[in-house]
Formats: structure tokens, C-alpha cells, sequence
């Protein structure tokens, strides 16, 4: 009886393997529920969710999806690892939503298989190099309602983003304003330098610091100056309290011509 019992289970064991391999297989290739799959040229899948109301990332994303397009709907934020374990993902629309936020490591996971990023007409106001971290991308970044300050210019240098996709960061508005650059693409205004305020108050605050440790050292000096003074006097006097050598003198010779 037990042998025919290891008999059934050795037979069903083979067959319970291959289902479990399927089962995960099609957990990890069927599309999103609130999606259209279809096959990409050169394999892989092509998911289209746009207009579909989403207001956060489809989690059901297939693992071998090369295209995704969340273009026309509701989200406001892409969060830290919203793309994670696509890593056959080339190409990504986000345009057309309420994107503001683009959290630090949103794309992260896609630096060596992503190749065109589509950001365009969302409401990104701050460009932050850490939402952008490792991506070699080109990217659409247009249609934005940018603010061009020193905290963007020191930023761009840091992403790997590249160049002709930070042409489409046109200033709406700008600190200090007086640079006039709204309406333009910051990336072609090489002459404009929006970190010179920041610079200034850097150098007035370097000069206040140095001015007041100058002062404190003169204080001091003074002061060291004026104890020592005092010292001294009180010294002198000290010593002018003292009998003189010479009364002492004179007061013993007279003693002996008494005696």
C-alpha cells in the first residue's frame, strides 16, 4: 500500500512542478487589469493604460514589458521604485496627468534599459536630480510649468539625462527675477547665472563672520592689555608701599652714633 502511495506521489510530483512554473510564468507575463496588452516587436509586451482614470501606478505591470504608456490620466506622483522589477522597460509615457512630484529613485531599477521618457504637459514645477538617478534617457520635459532658480541650475549637471532633453525645461517663472528668463529654455541661456544672489549672500555672510571674529580677537587684545595695565600699577604701588632701603640705612647709623 505505501509503495503505491510513493508510486502516485512521484507521478504527481513532475506534474505539480510544471503547474507551479506556469502559475508563476503567468503571474508574471499577463497584463494589467486596467490595461491593453499586446506583443512588441522583438518581444516582449506594449501596455497601454491611457485614459483610464489611474490615479497610481498599475502594480500588475507584466516583467517582460518593454512599453508602457500612462499617458491622459489622473496621477499627481511618481513614488521612489514605481518601475521596479521592469527591467525590459524602454520606453515610459507619463504624459498628459497632474504629475508635481517626482520622488527621489523614481525610475530607479531603469537606468540601463530605459531609453525614452515622456514627462510632458504635467505640472512639474522643481527639477531634482535624485528623481532622476542613473537614467542615460532621453527625455521630453516639455509643457511644464518649470521654476528656474539656483537649486535647478546646480541640479542639471548631476543627471545623466541626455543634453537635448534639458532643452525642454523653459523657465515660467524664476528666483531672482530681475534675470529675466521666463519663456526660455535655461539650457540655452548659458550666460545666466541664477546662483548669483545666493553667492552674494554667501560672501556677506563669510564677511560678517570674519568681521566678528576680528572684533572678538580685538576685544580681546584690550582687554589682555587693560588687566595688564592694572597688574603693573598695583605692582608699582605694591612696591612703593615698601620701606626703603635707604631709610633703613639711615636709621641704623643713627642708632650706633647714640650708642
Amino acid at each position: 500500500m505505501s509503495i503505491a502511495v510513493d508510486y502516485v506521489v512521484m507521478c504527481l510530483l513532475p506534474h505539480s512542478l510544471v503547474l507551479m512554473t506556469f502559475c508563476f510564468h503567468h503571474a508574471a507575463t499577463t497584463c494589467s487589469k486596467h490595461c491593453y496588452c499586446s506583443e512588441s516587436d522583438g518581444g516582449g509586451k506594449t501596455v497601454r493604460c491611457s485614459n483610464q482614470q489611474l490615479t497610481a501606478i498599475p502594480q500588475d505591470i507584466p516583467n517582460d514589458t518593454r512599453r508602457v504608456y500612462l499617458d491622459f490620466n489622473l496621477l499627481t506622483s511618481i513614488p521612489a521604485n514605481a518601475f521596479a522589477g521592469l527591467s525590459h522597460l524602454a520606453e515610459l509615457d507619463l504624459s498628459h496627468n497632474d504629475i508635481s512630484q517626482l520622488q527621489p529613485g523614481a525610475f530607479r531599477g531603469l537606468s540601463s534599459s530605459l531609453q525614452f521618457l515622456d514627462l510632458s504637459a504635467n505640472k512639474l514645477v522643481h527639477f531634482t536630480a535624485d528623481s532622476f538617478e542613473g537614467l542615460r534617457a532621453r527625455a521630453n520635459l516639455t509643457n511644464n510649468p518649470w521654476h528656474c532658480d539656483c537649486n535647478l541650475q546646480m541640479a542639471m549637471p548631476r543627471v545623466d539625462l541626455e543634453p537635448v532633453s534639458l532643452t525642454g525645461i523653459v523657465c515660467q517663472t524664476s528666483d531672482p527675477e530681475e534675470m529675466s528668463v521666463q519663456g526660455l529654455a535655461f539650457l540655452l541661456e548659458p550666460d545666466v547665472d541664477l546662483c548669483v544672489v545666493m553667492k552674494r549672500t554667501t560672501d556677506v555672510a563669510m564677511l560678517v563672520v570674519m568681521f566678528g571674529w576680528f572684533t572678538m580677537v580685538i576685544s580681546y587684545l584690550v582687554y589682555y592689555v587693560r588687566a595688564n595695565q592694572e597688574d603693573a600699577r598695583r605692582h608699582l604701588e605694591y612696591l612703593k608701599s615698601l620701606p626703603s632701603r635707604q631709610a633703613k640705612s639711615e636709621e641704623s647709623s643713627t642708632i650706633s652714633t647714640v650708642v
